[in-house]
């Protein structure tokens, strides 16, 4: 317990509580720091080093030594890396940087963190809009497409070909004999230009609101020189077209469309008949009580309330939200003509839920 509260005036269960609030202000502070060491490179700076000292770290991962030594010090009490009391150096276990770093041998749970300090710069005008309503635009969020496209890189773009395609394996022979596919809210593209290099003989687009992130998927696709690829500048909401993809993605992509119901709707009428739509989403139910015991429900729902609600609101939308879970998700499938769908979990994917959809 700590000298802000003294502890003769607390029951037990005031006391436990408020230890409660203390363990969470230390591994919130402790998160900031995770952030940083996986933004600049620490965590794998360290991986297979042995003890370092925090001038060696520092001159291993090019960084200032003032600032390692205090994000040691960070590290060590929070339990992230471990201090060999006889040297004085520091170390961070194999069992650790397992999880940690961009090259992290079972994924990069350190990437998350980023969200800390991507959200907490828009906390302000959060709070406006919880007294003012309204919502705010994806331009107000410093780093947020690129943590996403990190993300997805991670989740989605890395495990298509092994764990993705084969959750609807029909799709991999008509990919490589050739099919117009299409990537509603595509961010930064990272997934249709993956799988133009995969299928040559398909023809890829991709759809997204924000046009700093379509010139760079443009960008992107040109240095790798696919011709089988375009982006799209284009609200979700207002998609023109009939029959005209015979495989449809949305990749964590609809909870925060301005209208939800109006872009499943659309997608159904972009597909050609026998098409195919896979849609990722938040793995969660819709009932808040049915979330309790989901060990991620803090962080999707912190995340819609201060990203994927507000962007919607923030067009004049309806604020579904990450959240909107399994249940809503298959009612609105079926309302938008989805009627044969399959919800599926892959063991590498832990936040979401991939569900394949057939319209007949």
């Amino acid at each position: 317990m700590t000298d802000v509260i003294e502890s003769e005036s607390l029951s037990a269960e005031e006391e436990a509580f408020a230890g409660k609030l203390i363990a969470m202000v230390n591994n919130g502070m402790a998160g900031l720091m995770i952030a940083i060491g996986h933004r600049t490179g620490l965590f794998s700076a360290m991986k297979g080093g042995g003890a370092l000292s925090s001038d060696e770290l520092a001159t291993r991962a090019a960084l200032n030594e003032r600032y390692v030594r205090e994000w040691l010090g960070a590290m060590a009490t929070a339990g992230i890396v471990l201090i060999d009391r006889r040297t004085g150096k520091y170390i961070l276990p194999a069992a650790h940087g397992a999880f940690l770093g961009t090259d992290a041998a079972y994924g990069s749970m350190s990437s998350y963190f980023q969200y800390l300090s991507v959200l907490g710069s828009v906390e302000t005008r959060i709070v406006d809009c919880f007294k003012n309503g309204g919502g705010l635009s994806y331009g107000d969020y410093d780093r947020f497409h690129e943590c996403m496209a990190e993300d997805s890189y991670q989740n989605v773009v890395a495990a298509l070909e092994d764990a993705i395609l084969p959750l609807a394996p029909w799709t991999i022979d008509q990919l490589e004999a050739g099919i117009a596919v299409a990537d509603v809210g595509c961010g930064l593209g990272k997934a249709m230009i993956r799988l133009a290099e995969l299928f040559p003989n398909s023809r890829f687009t991709g759809y997204d609101l924000c046009a700093d992130t379509v010139l760079l998927a443009e960008i992107e696709a040109a240095e790798r020189g696919l011709d089988n690829v375009r982006f799209e500048r284009a609200d979700a909401t207002l998609l023109e077209g009939t029959a005209t993809f015979d495989l449809i993605f949305t990749f964590d992509a609809i909870h925060d469309q301005a209208h939800p119901a109006a872009v499943l709707a659309h997608i159904r009428r972009l597909l050609k008949p026998g098409g195919t739509y896979v849609m990722q989403e938040i793995r969660a139910a819709t009932d808040v009580a049915d979330n309790l015991d989901n060990p991620l429900a803090p962080f999707i729902y912190t995340v819609s309330c201060m990203h994927c609600m507000s962007v919607s609101l923030g067009q004049g939308g309806v604020g579904l939200g990450a959240a909107w879970g399994e249940q809503l998700a298959l009612a609105m499938l079926a309302d938008a003509g989805f009627f044969r769908v399959e919800v599926h979990q892959l063991p590498h994917d832990q936040m979401n839920n991939y569900f394949v959809c057939r319209p007949d």
